[in-house]
């Protein structure tokens, strides 16, 4: 994906370098306890998953879109650079999730979020986490809230149609 979608925003696929860049983007947040912590390593590993926005050039944003099967995919590491926050970036990386993600034949998105708001804004609706398979939690066990989670859980249908094998 390299699409243009506005004079200052690009969404596109990330490249080995922007490794550094997603990295010590990512960091702070993970600090927060917001979203897990990546080391350089695993960016590496999972790079093939992950969109970038770039913001005048500037990565601004970043989020990873993670496959489950056929009928279902993750939007995590979502973070947006505070200096780019309130210009849309969020919502242009979700959507290019989606896009990309329908593009494959995933036909159902979720997140596990602590911002519902905007992701409901994006058509997103509330499920209880026991909804979600499984095997979604072999990541979760390594967040320090895992036995306590606070996160929300919300998802997206992105076809009514599955495709066959």
């Amino acid at each position: 994906m390299n699409c243009l979608v506005n004079p200052h925003i690009s969404i596109r696929n990330a490249v080995v370098d922007d490794v550094e860049a997603i990295y010590q983007l990512l960091k702070p947040f993970a600090k927060k306890d917001i979203i897990l912590q990546r080391n350089r390593d695993n960016i590496f590993q999972h790079l093939q998953e992950f969109l970038v926005a770039e913001y005048d050039g500037i990565l601004a944003g970043v989020v990873c879109a993670h496959i489950y099967g056929r009928d279902l995919a993750e939007v995590r590491s979502l973070v947006v650079d505070p200096a780019y926050q309130q210009h849309g970036v969020g919502r242009l990386l979700v959507e290019g999730c989606e896009q990309w993600l329908a593009g494959m034949g995933v036909t159902r998105v979720f997140a596990l979020t602590y911002v519902t708001g905007f992701f409901i804004r994006l058509g997103y609706r509330i499920v209880s986490k026991e909804s979600l398979p499984h095997k979604i939690w072999t990541v979760c066990v390594h967040c320090s809230r895992f036995a306590d989670c606070d996160e929300v859980a919300v998802e997206k249908q992105l076809s009514d149609t599955i495709s066959n094998p």
